[in-house]
């Protein structure tokens, strides 16, 4: 009798509410009857005060929460899910200073349930609540825990096609927020490294630049958004990371075509070079380059777009932060201003069926022009970011390049590209040398360089061989004193110039008895060019009063002096058979010139006799 009554009593107890556990009641206490009256405040303060004296049953109020929520969202509650929600983030705010590892469980499969219907409202709730988690910083690690549901959710979102536009870009907006909560949550956690694996970066990467593409005038605007949650993503990019970070955004630039017109890609990396810690700008550099090789044989204006890019990355890089990859950098673009010349000159058989210069042949000719002027311009405003010792070992690797006249090498396409190399407008590869200040005239002008360089002087191209002597000018005038000398003209008082100069070296004597006859020799061949201009003709006289003022003693003003009658007599006599414009160009630059020196040589008979010639 006493058995049956005790199972009965039971019976009886378990159906009523007092027996059921304290922290079930406390749960269903803060649920009203009317889920539109919200949590009740006054039972969320008396669970929250339990859950902090009794911590270790905050496991099984998240499970509970949990299951509740679960059943609500079955069954179309969303007023009972709201508040479960809230519910939960409270608990969240109140207790993380202790173990919560359990709950986060609880709260995570949660927030999951919510991502995963299709109600935009319970995708948003879901992901408000899942940003307020993110910013909760954890007394421990967590050592078993994963994001990859929230990685590829919140992706999806970010590329939501909802036809109601505004529910599309909430849904959007929410996506985002999303991954920047995962970001702000994994990114500094070494046991989280596994968010730069390529599986998370190809999914977070394309999804932000997906909406910064578009930028719709709203309160919430997605593109504005996105950018902020890439930049801080990248901020946070180590070096190891950094390939994995940069690489989807150059697939993402392929997949959707954006290498023509580049504007976007531009932008991008802007945001790239400017965000990532300096030290790590070669590395994006590097990746670039890779990059411009796996598109050789795309478009003109698809790898001029790419080159265009890199322009930016090295425009933004600090200076010398180029590191070890100097040389290499040079040597792609060289190699790519190859690929470009063969190309133009029909060296692809793929490329050109027909010899005859048709209209199309003339338009990629023109195409391939704009590719290789990029590349020109790179290379220009790259060798000027480099410091000296580099942009000296620069110098000799591009000359390397050029062929030599009269060699073997010195064919059609390598004249072609020996003229293309240095040539763009405004000339490009001048800024390479541009503030180069060297000691030693043979460390910055060896025969590496120099020969080259009047193998380039030789050629058929007025613009060239200005280009040649402007090289020289930077060079060679290592005190400024360029800009006093400009134009030919009989200058009065030279001493009025107060022109900056000093003893010259030994070393310096040393190369003008190695070197100085050549420098003479490609200065008369300059100066007998039919097609000269009134600029080739001023720089000629520039590179003379530099000679003068940089490397002359005793022995080569002579030189210098007899350079200068020999034009004049090759001018006089005119066995050349010259036209009439340059031995009048002559006559004035040997003019000018012989007035110059006199007066830095201060020899009086000699000022005399040049004043009243």
């Amino acid at each position: 009798m006493f058995v049956i009554t005790t199972a009965f009593m039971i019976w009886v107890c378990g159906c009523c509410g007092p027996l059921r556990p304290r922290y079930k009641r406390l749960v269903d206490n803060i649920f009203p009857e009317d889920p539109k009256d919200g949590l009740s405040k006054s039972d969320m303060e008396k669970l929250t005060f339990y859950a902090v004296s009794a911590p270790e049953k905050l496991d099984r109020i998240g499970a509970y929460l949990a299951e509740r929520l679960s059943r609500d969202v079955v069954r179309h509650r969303y007023g009972n899910v709201v508040i479960a929600m809230e519910a939960l983030d409270q608990l969240l705010m109140a207790c993380h200073s202790q173990s919560i590892k359990p709950f986060v469980e609880s709260f995570l499969h949660m927030v999951a349930k919510l991502l995963e219907s299709r109600e935009p409202d319970l995708q948003v709730l879901g992901t408000n609540s899942f940003v307020k988690f993110a910013n909760i910083e954890e007394d421990t690690p967590s050592y078993h825990r994963r994001y990859d549901f929230f990685v590829s959710q919140f992706s999806a979102m970010c590329h939501s096609t909802h036809e109601d536009p505004e529910t599309r870009t909430r849904i959007r907006v929410a996506g985002i927020k999303g991954l920047q909560g995962v970001v702000r949550k994994t990114v500094n956690d070494e046991l989280q490294a596994i968010i730069w694996e390529p599986q998370h970066m190809d999914k977070l990467i394309p999804s932000m630049l997906f909406n910064m593409q578009d930028s719709p005038e709203l309160d919430e605007n997605p593109a504005a958004l996105a950018e902020s949650c890439f930049r801080e993503l990248l901020g946070r990019a180590a070096y190891g990371n950094m390939n994995n970070a940069v690489r989807p955004v150059l697939v993402h630039l392929d997949n959707h075509h954006l290498w023509d017109p580049n504007e976007f890609a531009v932008s991008c990396f802007r945001i790239i070079m400017y965000s990532i810690q300096a030290q790590h700008s070669h590395h994006v550099i590097q990746q670039v380059l890779s990059h411009l090789d796996t598109h050789q044989k795309d478009t003109a204006r698809v790898r001029a777009g790419i080159v265009q890019v890199l322009l930016e990355t090295v425009a933004i890089a600090a200076k010398g932060s180029v590191g070890p990859t100097v040389l290499e950098v040079f040597n792609t673009l060289l190699k790519h201003l190859r690929l470009s010349v063969d190309f133009e000159l029909g060296g692809d058989s793929r490329r050109n069926s027909a010899i005859s210069m048709s209209s199309g042949q003339r338009g990629k000719e023109s195409e391939e022009r704009y590719v290789q002027n990029a590349i020109i311009q790179t290379i220009g405003f790259f060798g000027g970011n480099l410091p000296d010792y580099q942009r000296a070992e620069v110098m000799m690797f591009i000359m390397g390049k050029v062929p030599v006249y009269g060699t073997p090498c010195h064919t059609l396409d390598t004249v072609k590209i020996g003229s293309v190399l240095p040539l763009s407008s405004p000339p490009r590869l001048v800024s390479v040398t541009s503030g180069f200040k060297s000691k030693s005239m043979s460390a910055a002008l060896p025969s590496t360089f120099l020969d080259p360089l009047f193998s380039i002087s030789l050629m058929e191209d007025s613009e060239l061989r200005q280009l040649v002597l402007e090289i020289l000018h930077n060079i060679i005038d290592r005190h400024d004193n360029r800009a006093k000398l400009r134009g030919i003209r009989i200058i009065p008082n030279v001493a009025a110039l107060k022109i900056k100069r000093e003893k010259i070296s030994k070393q310096d004597v040393a190369f003008m008895k190695k070197h100085g006859q050549q420098l003479y020799r490609h200065i008369y061949l300059g100066c007998k060019e039919e097609d000269n201009t009134h600029k080739n003709f001023e720089l000629l006289f520039t590179t003379l009063a530099v000679l003068t003022i940089e490397l002359a003693n005793e022995e080569v003003v002579i030189d210098l002096i007899r350079l200068a009658l020999a034009l004049q007599e090759m001018a006089a006599l005119n066995e050349e058979n010259l036209p009439m414009w340059p031995r009048c160009g002559i006559m004035a630059l040997v003019g000018a010139y012989l007035n110059f020196l006199s007066q830095m040589i201060a020899n009086s008979a000699f000022c005399q006799h040049i004043s009243k010639v």
